[in-house]
């Protein structure tokens, strides 16, 4: 019996990278997993990975899957993500809201265009999704709700500053107010036993985005956080208590570590 048996999720951005990685560890758990995002088909991104090959990757594995294409900057596309995946594996018990579309630009230079569209796909749709979701939640007394987040949220560390920065103002405010809606919402859920978390990242993920932006230099992929450490974490989150375990900025190797722990204290 896996952990998550009976339970419905939802994982955003789960085409590639850390989404994929999640969605994958919680169908291991036997959870009925709705992934979504824009890239339904191989060929269809510059990136590699799509939301067909996960799907055949959690098949594979015994799993069970649904992949239900949105555009997450598009309200009328949430709405009816969170309609079509209500419909086809019931009411959804755990949300990860992991969808980013990003952009690294200086303030001076910095586009409306790529503002809106990052403000839109990492705040308003984490916000609108867990509008969605909450009313089934709270009146089953049940739900989880993960946030992903970075380590760009925290504040830059001067004067004087060792790094002018790579762009990266926008994005951190994007996660700052991911970060900041994560535990107002846990305070107002709390009573109805539904958990809200924000999980980072202990250091840079070899995905294909930080890859592509440069974050992570070719070749040296093998170096950085494997996106399986964020997956691991993500369960923890996905299936703690929520009367102990919400309201958490967590990063995940501290996490791990703690609950590595606990469970050996218990033991």
């Amino acid at each position: 019996m896996g952990a998550l048996e009976g339970r419905t999720a939802l994982v955003t951005g789960a085409s590639r990278g850390i989404g994929n990685a999640i969605a994958r560890r919680l169908a291991m758990e036997q959870a009925v997993v709705v992934v979504s995002a824009r890239t339904a088909r191989p060929g269809e991104s510059r990136f590699s990975g799509s939301l067909e090959e996960t799907v055949e990757q959690v098949r594979a594995a015994g799993g069970e899957a649904v992949a239900i294409p949105a555009d997450l900057s598009e309200p009328a596309d949430r709405l009816a993500l969170i309609e079509q995946a209500t419909e086809q594996v019931g009411p959804i018990d755990i949300v990860v809201n992991n969808a980013a579309v990003t952009w690294f630009e200086p303030v001076e230079r910095f586009s409306g265009r790529h503002f809106d569209a990052m403000f839109e796909v990492q705040v308003k749709a984490p916000f609108h999704i867990s509008q969605l979701v909450l009313t089934a939640m709270r009146a089953r007394q049940r739900g989880w709700i993960l946030n992903i987040s970075s380590g760009a949220a925290r504040h830059p560390q001067g004067p004087p500053y060792a790094h002018r920065g790579t762009g990266g103002t926008v994005y951190g405010m994007c996660k700052a107010a991911l970060e900041r809606f994560t535990t107002g919402l846990a305070a107002e859920v709390y009573e109805d036993r539904v958990a809200v978390n924000v999980l980072s990242p202990s250091g840079p993920v070899a995905t294909p985005g930080i890859v592509f932006h440069g974050l992570v230099p070719p070749g040296q992929e093998d170096r950085y956080q494997p996106v399986e450490e964020m997956a691991e974490a993500a369960l923890a989150l996905c299936s703690g208590d929520p009367a102990t375990l919400t309201g958490r900025v967590a990063y995940s190797r501290p996490l791990l570590a703690e609950l590595d722990r606990e469970a050996k204290a218990l033991a």
